[in-house]
């Protein structure tokens, strides 16, 4: 059935952000402008609502406020909290005050459903209200994840491999690489893909709750635990556990783990004996664990059972070719979600913009930027100016009035009978966007410059031959492919690399 969440917050972006992420995944989202408010809308029908979704600093009754006056009349109902300001101190005094999670603003979509998720399989009340979460959708496949980039290929191929064994599996990467995609592709195809998939958030948890969540607890076995628990491990018994951040793990913690790894075998808090599982393991972190194994803060013995088939995820801005396709997927995604009438279009202008941001958060900093963009949008198009944030991060950003340099991002183009007029459509595609577009301030790897130094349009051979020369590298010299995709015969594309002096194998090589 269908959950009903409250969302508390003051500003009234927040509350329409949070309320289309929370109606994205099937719930029914509901708004109130301040604690006040929504403590009238409880003492009124308390029971209407699942979880709470709750901002710390808000004016009249702020969040610390509203959690004590809940408490006052007995609330039962799950609190997440999300915060923009203040130091721990102040999530402590929340989580104490009875709070059942907390997320930092921004947060993304995933973020909040996967905590609210968590917070309905709860029981917080007699009548054990259990909410069904619309998911992101089935199971995630290697054909989901593409990529133009050789690293990512590389990880794709690495990720290929261990699906067909049962080996244990460490994701490396910055937090938002995609570490969680990579682990849902290897469990979907290997041979627990119809098994349960269960993820671990080990950062998110409170340290004197790690262990109950992970192996379970038994009724009575410490203050407050009222009913009895079934861990992680065995919600994923013949399936897939996926540990993320994993180098948080507390260190007597580590070698329960560690036991249940080596012998497959778990001790659930409170019980006198012992439970074998049958897990495949698949853990993610941003540390370096070999450092913190230095350090003490991580066994040694645990990190060697565990890091048998390390894949390290690179960074995006180290694969910033990557960018205009996950632009334009996260845009018609979420122009679906939000039921657009015809699909947004991410402008020439915007994506200027997005490939040139380094993205600290990678690509769930930029699925979310995207997401803000689509939500907030009032055009067709996306541009530079649904991105403010991103642009006041880019000093020497300029607008695309200012700019006469045009660069082109490459894209497909449909068949032609020759080569020439296929540049010929592409040229007239570069003077056409010449309005909107921005300089990236110098040529990368994915963009073609339709100008040379002194501001002329460059001649028609030149930026033929920096296309196949991108082309061929793009498609990792496969020719067939290569010149369907540039809308050529292979007997052309032969003849136009022998023109040129292109080596199909180094195709970034000069001529001599």
């Amino acid at each position: 059935m269908t959950a009903h969440i409250l969302i508390v917050d003051d500003d009234p972006v927040q509350r329409r952000l949070l309320k289309n992420a929370v109606e994205r995944y099937g719930h029914a989202a509901h708004v109130a402008e301040n604690g006040r408010i929504a403590l009238e809308f409880l003492k009124r029908n308390r029971r209407q609502f699942n979880v709470i979704v709750l901002d710390l600093m808000m004016p009249e009754l702020d969040g610390l406020g509203f959690l004590q006056a809940a408490t006052e009349i007995g609330l039962d109902i799950p609190v997440i909290v999300q915060t923009g300001q203040g130091g721990i101190e102040t999530v402590v005094q929340a989580m104490r005050a009875g709070a059942f999670d907390f997320v930092v603003k921004p947060v993304s979509p995933e973020r909040i459903a996967a905590s609210i998720a968590n917070a309905l399989k709860v029981d917080y009340r007699d009548s054990k209200v259990k909410a069904v979460r619309k998911t992101k959708g089935a199971a995630v496949s290697f054909g989901d994840i593409v990529s133009a980039s050789p690293d990512m290929l590389r990880v794709i191929d690495l990720a290929h491999r261990a699906a067909q064994s049962h080996i244990p599996v460490v994701l490396e990467g910055e937090s938002g690489v995609g570490k969680e995609m990579i682990a849902r592709a290897i469990q979907a195809s290997g041979e627990r893909a119809n098994k349960p998939f269960i993820t671990v958030n080990c950062g998110a948890i409170p340290a004197n709750l790690v262990e109950s969540i992970l192996f379970g607890h038994e009724k009575g076995a410490f203050t407050g635990a009222t009913e009895r628990h079934t861990g992680k491990f065995m919600e994923a018994d013949g399936g897939t556990l996926f540990l993320d951040e994993i180098g948080d793990l507390p260190l007597d913690v580590q070698v329960k783990l560690l036991r249940a790894v080596q012998q497959g075998e778990i001790e659930t808090v409170g019980a006198g004996k012992v439970q074998k599982v049958d897990v495949r393991l698949i853990s993610a972190t941003n540390k370096d664990l070999i450092e913190e194994v230095r350090a003490g803060r991580f066994r040694e013995d645990l990190y060697y059972r565990l890091n048998v088939f390390p894949i390290t995820i690179p960074a995006l801005r180290r694969r910033k070719e990557d960018i205009p396709h996950l632009a334009r997927v996260f845009t018609e995604r979420f122009s679906a979600e939000q039921k657009h009438e015809r699909p947004l279009q991410v402008g020439s202008g915007a994506m200027a913009l997005l490939t040139s941001y380094d993205w600290p958060g990678n690509i769930r900093q930029l699925e979310n930027a995207i997401f803000r963009a689509v939500v907030l949008a009032e055009g067709g198009e996306l541009t530079e100016k649904d991105f403010p944030q991103i642009a006041a991060q880019i000093p020497d950003f300029q607008s695309s009035e200012l700019l006469a340099t045009v660069v082109v991002p490459v894209e497909d183009y449909s068949t032609h009978d020759d080569a020439e007029q296929a540049m010929s459509d592409m040229l007239r595609q570069a003077r056409a966007e010449a309005a909107r577009s921005m300089s990236m301030f110098g040529a990368s790897d994915n963009v073609i410059v339709s100008t040379d130094e002194t501001g002329e349009v460059r001649k028609l051979a030149d930026v033929e031959e920096e296309l196949i020369r991108f082309a061929l590298k793009f498609y990792r010299g496969q020719m067939s492919q290569v010149a369907r995709k540039l809308g050529i015969g292979r007997s052309t594309l032969y003849r136009k690399l022998k023109d040129y002096g292109i080596d199909p194998d180094d195709p970034l090589k000069e001529a001599a």
